[in-house]
């Protein structure tokens, strides 16, 4: 059970978090496109916000798998940090190069500050479904 709230808490943080800075970011006029992209993805044609909450769920488990047993301190910075760090290296590293996307100082920049946002998300989800009740 505590994988599929791993998952659920990474999917939720990439919605809630990622997806609600990157729309302040938008707003700023930091970034040229708006979140919630709801653009057909191949190759099943879901909504690219979709697919990239999937995958945030996936990472999800990640964070679990590796930060699980972590408290107090530790627990939110890990998550941060490996939030920031994780993802964002394959996206800068594999995905972008793969869909011909430019990779900068700016979008490893924006990726490390998104993506330890979501981290933190994904911290605080996990530590409200893993609260015991009683």
């Amino acid at each position: 059970m505590v994988w599929l709230k791993a998952f659920i808490s990474g999917f939720l943080a990439t919605l809630v978090f990622h997806q609600g800075l990157f729309g302040l970011f938008y707003l700023g006029g930091i970034v040229p496109a708006a979140p919630f992209n709801m653009a057909a993805v191949p190759p099943l044609g879901v909504p690219a916000v979709l697919s990239l909450a999937f995958f945030g769920g996936l990472w999800g488990i990640i964070l679990w798998a590796i930060l699980g047993r972590l408290a107090g301190l530790g627990y939110w910075l890990g998550h941060i940090l490996a939030g920031a760090i994780g993802p964002t290296a394959i996206a800068m590293l594999v995905v972008f190069p793969a869909k011909d996307l430019d990779v900068s100082a700016q979008t490893w920049i924006g990726g490390l500050i998104l993506n330890g946002f979501w981290g933190l998300g994904v911290a605080l989800f996990m530590f409200f479904l893993q609260r015991k009740k009683g």
